[in-house]
């Protein structure tokens, strides 16, 4: 019997289209002999949606006339299984599309990868793929990945973090925090977004305004650090769990302007746009492998195998390093831990076909809630045998009035 995979995609998130991107890539790998495939399109207000052109790219040119002939639906778990069920409820229709098996989101970003669809998914109690809920809020949230990794002795780069409110209320004295900490230039970005949305580099203080109030625009956290000079960008992907992980190819992606922005990462093929929709992650212009000493890859290859442990990562990764060229100082930079593309292209080079990984990714999910399962997560007690709460007081929190 072939297992049902529902691989969710798109969401409330400024990375909703490369979602989709990554998501109907995988879902054209996925083996069909093994697994029945149901595409889930989550809209941008968080609407859930199947049909039949929701898992082919071509539909999404005209999302309106897309949604107008699929069906919105939910999940509900009913008698032991998880149930899409139509919605809204029609009296005397039938309302079950499909039972789902495990979970498969594919999705990028704030309000998707940051833990709040992984939390969702965990209430139903039946696999999904991927990071869990903590592991992928750390992996989000730039600061507190940072201060976990330098804890374990993976080098970072010291960071200040600063609020909207702590910026409305005084912008120069954030400015002025910020110059004492480092020399310019420095790199603005918001917390917890990726796919170089909101970040930019400012070479003096007004340029430091400037992306200050971009980076704001996008998260209420923002995060400052110095520039690496003579910079070298080199990813590499991490496959595996917490006990047992593996490291691909290492590849150095190419700019043309020092960060490598949104336009670059998913629109542009090289210094030319592409004809037709984009590749994701797979269009960037990169080297692979990277242009590297084989010393300098096993150690990115290394620090990229025990930061996916030490935050508790399952599945598919990719973690990006900064290196100097010159001093060949390398810094840990960001972890993905839903990548574009679902870094395919770097398992490829070492002899993993796509539905391999996707093979592998599914069979880590399955084994975590086998161990899940053996868990206990109740407790008998008697703590509720005769409590009796009087009006506001017990319900703001004094111990027990019984």
């Amino acid at each position: 019997m072939k297992i049902k995979v529902a691989v969710l995609f798109g969401g409330k998130s400024t990375e909703h289209e490369i979602s989709v991107i990554s998501a109907i890539q995988a879902i054209g790998s996925l083996n069909k002999e093994k697994y029945d495939v149901i595409p889930v399109y989550i809209t941008k207000d968080n609407l859930m949606y199947v049909g039949d052109d929701i898992g082919k790219i071509e539909s999404y040119t005209n999302i309106k006339k897309l949604l107008e002939h699929s069906q919105r639906v939910i999940f509900v778990r009913d008698e032991g299984k998880v149930k899409i069920l139509k919605y809204p409820f029609k009296a005397f229709s039938k309302g079950l599309v499909d039972t789902v098996d495990i979970f498969f989101p594919i999705v990028h970003g704030t309000n998707a990868e940051d833990g709040t669809l992984q939390g969702y998914l965990k209430m139903f109690g039946i696999p999904y793929v991927g990071c869990d809920v903590l592991s992928s809020a750390v992996g989000m949230d730039k600061y507190v990945m940072k201060a976990v990794l330098k804890d374990n002795g993976i080098p970072v780069l010291d960071c200040k973090v600063f609020t909207s409110k702590q910026y409305d209320e005084d912008a120069d004295s954030v400015v002025l925090q910020i110059e004492e900490a480092s020399e310019y230039p420095v790199i603005v970005k918001p917390i917890d977004l990726g796919s170089s949305i909101g970040i930019s580099k400012a070479g003096n203080r007004d340029e430091l305004f400037d992306s200050l109030e971009n980076a704001f625009q996008f998260a209420n956290k923002v995060l400052v650090e110095k520039a690496v000079r003579n910079l070298k960008e080199i990813n590499c992907s991490v496959l595996g769990d917490y006990t047992e992980a593996k490291a691909s190819e290492c590849e150095e992606p190419v700019s043309f302007g020092g960060i490598l922005s949104f336009d670059e990462k998913y629109l542009n093929n090289g210094s030319k746009k592409t004809s037709g929709a984009s590749k994701g992650m797979a269009s960037l212009s990169r080297k692979i492998p990277a242009d590297i000493t084989p010393e300098q890859k096993k150690t990115i290859q290394d620090y990229a195998v025990k930061a996916f442990k030490v935050l508790g990562c399952s599945g598919v990764s990719r973690i990006d390093f900064m290196m100097d060229s010159q001093t060949g100082e390398i810094w840990l930079n960001e972890i993905n831990t839903i990548p574009g593309s679902l870094s395919f292209y770097l398992w490829e080079p070492v002899g993993t076909s796509y539905s391999a990984l996707l093979d592998e990714m599914i069979s880590l999910a399955l084994k975590r809630d086998r161990e899940e399962n053996n868990l206990t997560y109740t407790f008998n007690s008697n703590v509720l045998e005769g409590v009796k709460l009087s009006g506001t007081k017990g319900a703001k929190g004094s111990k027990f009035n019984g």
